[in-house]
């Protein structure tokens, strides 16, 4: 499930109870054009906090920018980048600090614009508190949903419905309660503790900072009341210990200290901890900062600890209390907001970041994602920008982590697509799948060195790679031939033969083609581990498929061989006559037509196969294997 009913949701409408004190982030948020930086705006202006020049720079943008008929625009205050002005819309999440006598805030304005919704997401992340905003004249749409239902993943408990513009329906009380009525009905499987709705008009000031004279049927409080009144629990102190080390300090052969910040729950000298991820346990030595020693450190301190006892630690690693440790897993079940242009693929290989620790990770499998108008859950293979799933994720090695729900700190990453090193999806854990420690290696008598020994030459995944009708399947067979006339092992795995068994459940759609050849290199894998040169022949179109085959064994075991063979060679040759049903449309996503390939980068052979026959390719090959050593 990703809804769960709330055990208390209340829809207030009274005033604040008492005084506030502290900080409160929150975030305004919503469609495109629903007011959020004209609400900031308002805000800053009606509390007195914008300076003078800052006014007169204002009130001229407002005369070149401006949207309000003369008046002044309030939204051009958060809105700085010139396209955001030129366009009336916000593109990255702007930050506005402010205080009043009774509490200090950090807003966030989230764009509202679908394709900017990673922002909105980023903004999220960091607020306590949500106002979601809503044009009076529109509704309830499809991206206050999305907003919503983002907010509610991302740990936010405190929702206010600002219904905006009431000014344009006429301060219609009826028309406020619809609108109220239409979220709230959405909403209610969505974990929020309060759901406060207030009609405002953010242009005009009602009911932001001082109650309006124009809605005598609403009698809740203000925008500004609310937010001074707020109670929202931190709690991180009174969480356990979680102390991510962000940097092995090191400054001479007397001192080794761990660098990072408190996430969450107190440490001081004495206290037993543990190595999260190697499970080694050790105590307190001294807690150390700039200005000396301390005796106590908490949540948000930036220190470093010494530890009693000689532990391996490194950056990414994880320091817990001992008697209140995180889960450790290499198999989790997360929420995924997938934030990038291409697909999400099951079975590719992404970079992880939680935490300070990086990590290469795959989304096993999609088990459903979400329609966010009406929180069903669909079953899909892939997520596409800006959807949103629950899927299963296996890293290279095993995490630290608490459920996003307990702990947003270490419960939270972020996937890095391996080439462009963009944010391709963020994500929120909910439970493990299987811990990692329950699952070992079987040792064994006879391992890869004493096979590599018996078979005398070097193990190697051989990797074919080029378009269909390039030749790869002819090529690569007599390459084994010559392989097998010098005495080597050898073993052939060609595309066509793996899908009849091992592959017989796979299509040709992208997220298939990730499969196969995930499936393909980890059986690759072992035959290197058994001491064999095994000779791969795949149109394997995607770099990042090829490149996580690669990463499954030493830096020398993998060859890719390049079969360099223009289209319009291989068209003319067509030896299954595929190209020519792909052009009738009898065949979808076929490699070169509608399908991409995409060409190596840095293969370490290629070959051009429009010049010369195939043993001559071949022996080519050869050749280069020999100059690589693989053969004597």
């Amino acid at each position: 499930m990703i809804a769960h009913t709330p055990q208390h949701v209340s829809v207030s409408s009274g005033g604040v109870d008492g005084p506030a004190k502290g900080l409160l982030r929150f975030l305004t948020c919503g469609s495109v054009d629903d007011g959020k930086s004209t609400l900031i705006g308002r805000l800053l202006y009606d509390t007195q906090l914008i300076l003078e020049d800052q006014l007169a720079a204002l009130e001229r943008d407002s005369r070149k920018h401006g949207t309000t008929d003369g008046d002044i625009d309030f939204a051009l205050l958060v809105d700085g980048l010139e396209a955001e002005r030129e366009q009336g819309i916000t593109i990255d999440v702007a930050y506005r600090f402010f205080t009043t006598p009774r509490r200090a805030f950090i807003v966030a304005d989230a764009p509202g614009h679908e394709q900017y919704t990673r922002n909105m997401a980023t903004g999220a992340s960091n607020s306590d508190a949500a106002v979601i905003l809503i044009d009076a004249r529109k509704g309830v749409l499809t991206q206050t949903r999305r907003h919503s239902y983002i907010c509610s993943l991302l740990g936010i408990r405190h929702i206010v419905v600002a219904v905006n513009k009431i000014d344009l329906a006429e301060f219609s009380g009826e028309r406020f309660h619809h609108i109220v009525g239409d979220f709230l009905g959405f909403a209610q499987s969505l974990q929020f503790a309060s759901i406060t709705p207030i009609p405002v008009s953010a242009r005009f000031g009602d009911n932001i900072t001082r109650h309006s004279e124009r809605m005598c049927w609403y009698d809740g409080p203000t925008l500004l009341e609310h937010l001074e009144g707020l109670e929202v629990d931190h709690g991180l102190e009174a969480k356990p210990l979680r102390f991510p080390v962000q940097w092995v300090n090191r400054p001479n052969l007397d001192f080794r200290g761990f660098a990072g910040t408190v996430t969450s729950g107190t440490v001081k000298p004495g206290d037993r901890v543990v190595v999260a991820a190697s499970g080694k346990e050790s105590s307190v030595a001294r807690i150390v900062t700039a200005d000396g020693d301390r005796s106590e450190a908490r949540a948000g301190d930036a220190i470093t600890l010494t530890l009693a006892d000689e532990l391996d630690v490194a950056r990414g690693d994880l320091i817990a209390r001992a008697d209140s440790r995180p889960e450790v897993v290499d198999q989790f079940a997360a929420h995924v907001l997938w934030m990038a242009e291409d697909a999400m693929l099951p079975g590719r290989s992404y970079l992880m970041r939680i935490g300070t620790k990086y990590l290469p990770a795959r989304i096993t499998s999609l088990r459903h994602k979400v329609d966010v108008n009406t929180l069903e859950h669909i079953a899909a293979r892939t997520l596409g920008l800006n959807e949103i799933g629950l899927c299963n994720v296996a890293t290279a090695a095993p995490v630290a982590f608490d459920p996003y729900s307990e702990n947003r700190a270490t419960g939270a990453f972020i996937l890095i697509d391996r080439f462009t090193n963009a944010t391709a999806g963020a994500g929120m854990i909910t439970f493990g799948l299987r811990r990692a420690t329950n699952v070992h290696r079987q040792s064994v008598l006879v391992d890869k060195a004493s096979r590599v020994q018996l078979n005398g030459h070097r193990p190697a995944i051989l990797w074919f790679t080029g378009l269909s009708g390039s030749g790869k399947s002819t090529i690569a067979n007599i390459v084994e031939r010559e392989l097998h006339a010098h005495g080597a092992h050898t073993y052939m795995l060609d595309g066509d033969n793996v899908r009849h068994g091992l592959n017989r459940d796979l299509g040709f759609t992208d997220a298939d083609r990730v499969e196969n050849i995930r499936r393909v290199g980890e059986v690759a894998r072992l035959f290197v581990d058994a001491g064999t040169i095994v000779l791969c022949s795949f149109i394997s179109p995607f770099r990042a498929e090829r490149r996580m085959v690669r990463e499954l064994v030493s830096g020398d075991e993998f060859i890719e061989i390049y079969l360099d063979t223009p289209l319009k060679e291989c068209m003319r040759r067509d030896p299954k006559g595929l190209y020519a049903r792909a052009k009738e449309g009898k065949i979808k996503n076929f490699t070169g037509l509608d399908s991409p390939y995409e060409v190596p980068e840095n293969p370490e052979i290629v070959v051009d196969t429009s010049q010369g026959s195939a043993e001559e390719a071949a022996r080519r090959i050869i050749a280069a294997l020999k100059e690589r050593q693989v053969i004597g």
